[in-house]
């Protein structure tokens, strides 16, 4: 068992391929992961199953698309085969470290397969209010506010100076002040994480492990550490402005006005990306320490991206833009010297990260299950073939509180992803959009209806063939299971619903 490769997965949640030094970005955000990277496979167009992180991660953990075991199963299936799973029967020590993600809880089946399991959803932090509505104001005046707003509202081009007014009056006057970045934290920072993975690593002995680590440092609102910041040279930034910034950030008033902020939002997302940087480099630079380095698979990628006004949104609702799918994912295999291998670039075509479990599966030569709908492209990558099919991804448009069991029943948004072309259906509106991704990477113009009409049909064909497997009978005791496991713990309207809220006291969303 001592020569068995372990295995570490780290996903990131919000992260974009873009924002990575080693995937093109400007900014030092990977410095550490910049220099893994020259003794890794780096795949140029990694791309997730599903947006947000309930459509992503059942394609991450269990090889599984999202919605083929129906709309209604949120996380995964009582019980799924999954890489936990699969390395525990191996004979592996496994354990998860994930940053109170709600989505990612023992109620979703998450911890099925691992020794050691830690959410942190069990553990508060102390953070001080990051109201943007006047909370702390007294009874009287909020009674004041409501009369005020309702009759602006009622006078044509009155209601926005109003709202705008009221709005700073909350941030200047009416909040408290922040004492710090990490009294407005919503997650356990990166070195909380990687704390509780050292003492675990400590424990495994001659073992091999398999760990997997969710951070949340990039995610909203963005709180990132005063270090993280001072990475980027943006050590100048309160913890007052950056409230100031997430409250505003989450104002629905139109991307123009939102614009004048968007650099500086990115650069608090940015510095939680350094973050999580920094914090590798200490959890490796132990394992270097303790000779387990030398024996251990290293992969990282993302849930998802994060949209800052691209197509005129924040955060990351259901939606499949490339900033959205297009994440990173960085492999390292020991034993495995990158440039000798015969082609040493990853193929540009898509790699769905559907085939991310199998493949490691297929690196550490342990059994793949047979449930698993990826494919093992381990053989391929050390022989620099690449592969060919295109990447879909897939989830409900619309369903950004998927504990509302009506909003998973909503449409499917589906694309297929081609290294130049990418088709997006929307199956509520009809909407069939075709894009040249060398032309317009941006997404920004699709193609006439009546142009590409060959690439068009090859990817319809793709997107039907992927339909009529979803159609087909479902494992049906697997699906039982995980609507009795809901049911049991939905909480009864005495409990209330605290305990299951999927979004921030800013309502930006999880996921």
């Amino acid at each position: 068992m001592a020569e068995r490769k372990s295995v570490i997965l780290v996903t990131v949640d919000c992260l974009r391929a873009d924002h990575c030094g080693f995937m093109g970005y400007g900014r030092p955000t990977t410095q550490f992961l910049d220099g893994l990277a020259r003794e890794s496979f780096v795949f140029p167009s990694a791309i997730v199953a599903g947006v947000p992180t309930y459509y992503s991660l059942p394609a991450i953990l269990a090889s599984r698309y999202p919605l083929s075991l129906g709309r209604e199963v949120l996380g995964l299936a009582a019980g799924e085969e999954n890489l936990a799973s699969t390395f525990k029967q191996d004979g592996y020590a496994t354990a998860c470290f994930g940053a109170g993600n709600p989505y990612l809880a023992a109620q979703f089946g998450y911890d099925f397969g691992f020794d050691t399991f830690c959410d942190f959803m069990s553990e508060g932090l102390d953070s001080d209010s990051d109201s943007t509505s006047g909370s702390s104001i007294s009874n009287w005046v909020g009674t004041l506010n409501r009369t005020l707003a309702g009759l602006s509202h009622k006078i044509p081009g009155l209601s926005a100076a109003y709202d705008e007014l009221y709005f700073r009056y909350c941030q200047g006057r009416a909040a408290s002040k922040p004492k710090s970045f990490d009294m407005l934290r919503r997650f356990p920072s990166a070195n909380v994480i990687v704390d509780r993975a050292q003492s675990w690593l400590a424990s495994v002995g001659g073992r091999p492990f398999f760990l997997w680590l969710h951070f949340m440092d990039p995610h909203s609102p963005y709180y990132p550490t005063q270090q993280g910041l001072e990475f980027l040279g943006e050590g100048e930034f309160t913890s007052s402005r950056a409230r100031y910034l997430n409250a505003y950030w989450n104002r629905d008033i139109g991307s123009k006005r939102l614009h004048r902020y968007n650099d500086e939002v990115v650069a608090l997302y940015d510095a939680g990306i350094a973050w999580v940087d920094a914090e590798l480099s200490r959890l490796i630079e132990a394992l270097r320490q303790s000779g387990r380095w030398t024996n251990c698979i290293f992969a990282l990628t993302a849930d998802h991206g994060e949209e800052f006004l691209d197509h005129g949104g924040r955060y990351h609702a259901p939606a499949l833009h490339e900033e959205l799918i297009h994440v990173p994912l960085l492999l390292r295999v020991p034993g495995v010297e990158v440039e000798k291998v015969e082609k040493k670039e990853i193929s540009a075509d898509p790699f769905s990260l559907l085939h991310l479990a199998p493949t490691l599966l297929g690196a550490t030569g342990s059994p793949i299950p047979a449930e698993f709908q990826g494919h093992n492209y381990w053989p391929d990558i050390q022989q620099g073939t690449g592969w060919s099919e295109p990447a879909l991804a897939e989830c409900v448009a619309g369903c950004t509180n998927p504990f509302r069991l009506e909003q998973r029943r909503g449409a499917r948004l589906l694309t297929v992803r081609e290294a130049r072309y990418k088709l997006l259906l929307d199956f509520d509106t009809g909407a069939e959009e075709l894009f040249d991704l060398e032309a317009d990477p941006q997404e920004r113009s699709p193609l006439p209806r009546e142009s590409r009409k060959l690439d068009r049909r090859r990817l319809l064909e793709a997107a039907l063939a992927h339909l009529r497997n979803s159609a087909q009978p479902r494992n049906s005791e697997a699906y039982l299971r995980t609507r009795l496991r809901e049911i049991a713990l939905r909480p009864t309207k005495s409990e209330g619903t605290s305990a299951h809220a999927p979004f921030h006291a800013d309502a930006s969303p999880v996921g």
